[in-house]
């Protein structure tokens, strides 16, 4: 019971979002295929300038998840958003998921696309998917933004580790999610595959590991909610492993990372934030922290 009302929170909060889901058509420039590693990854492209980089939360669309975040951050920035395996217009394929898979192929549409290096923000399973990136990929990353996301299974609270395990493809069947997705999908009727297999995914523990996140060069901007499912011990050990954290920043300048809880926000409502969001990602991706402590 306590899983189904969690996931009917989720819902309700979808709907919210369905009316406005052609408002980024406004700022479309271009979308495709990008043919990688055996998918055809469906993309699109907002804006110009820098380039940025979405990547979506699980189960989600390009639609559900940034419909209102893309015209604020496309005002002067190219966003290039995506729709991961299996998610949206982005076909299935016979492979099982990972999260070293699921960068190899955002890394694979940064080259189709001839961009050199980009920033990237990521939410949730994509924010884990962005560290995974910058991992294995790191030359392709410049500055980071990961909203409410983990790099091992043990950060999200035990509650939510144990749902994990009971969640059902049914749950989601009265939902908006599954209304885009058939809107959307190559085959409608892959539905509850596709679910199932990202449920499956998720019941397998994961650890990216410490040591590979500490070793991370690009400068990384945490938002989290205050109650938005992740131990709290876990927000600070990331964003210590990020050089932030035991900082005296009057006495020594600010750290390359910085780190923003939003009060009042779970890890539903947060991304609603749209214009704090776009604001706090717009300073951070356009300005180096003062690396000298200030003057008095």
């Amino acid at each position: 019971m306590r899983s189904k009302l969690l996931f009917l929170c989720f819902a309700f909060v979808l709907a919210l979002t369905a009316p406005a889901q052609e408002t980024s058509q406004k700022t479309l420039k271009t979308s495709g295929y990008a043919p990688v590693n055996g998918l055809k990854l469906y993309y699109e492209v907002h804006g110009e300038g820098k380039p940025l980089v979405l990547i979506h939360g699980s189960y989600m669309t390009i639609g559900l998840n940034w419909t209102e975040l893309i015209p604020e951050l496309a005002k002067n920035r190219k966003i290039i958003a995506l729709e991961l395996q299996g998610h949206g217009h982005t076909a299935d394929i016979d492979r099982p998921i990972t999260y070293a898979a699921l960068a190899s192929d955002v890394a694979g549409l940064l080259r189709h696309l001839k961009i050199d290096s980009a920033d990237v923000l990521g939410y949730s399973l994509g924010g884990t998917v962005a560290y995974q990136l910058a991992i294995d990929h790191p030359k392709l990353i410049r500055k980071i933004v990961l909203v409410s996301t983990t790099f091992r299974m043990k950060g999200w609270l035990p509650e939510l580790v144990a749902a994990f395990q009971t969640f059902q493809p049914e749950i989601f069947d009265q939902t908006p999610l599954k209304k885009f997705y058939e809107e959307v999908a190559p085959d409608p009727k892959h539905w509850k595959a596709f679910v199932s297999k990202y449920m499956e995914f998720d019941r397998h523990d994961f650890d990216l590991g410490a040591d590979k996140i500490k070793g991370i060069k690009s400068p990384i901007l945490f938002i989290m909610g205050d109650n938005d499912g992740i131990v709290p011990s876990h927000k600070t050990e990331m964003y210590e492993l990020a050089g932030g954290g035991n900082v005296l920043a009057d006495m020594k300048g600010l750290p390359r990372s910085q780190f923003a809880t939003y009060p009042g926000n779970t890890h539903v409502t947060l991304i609603k934030n749209t214009k704090r969001i776009a604001e706090d990602v717009s300073y951070f991706l356009d300005n180096e922290p003062k690396a000298e402590p200030p003057s008095f």
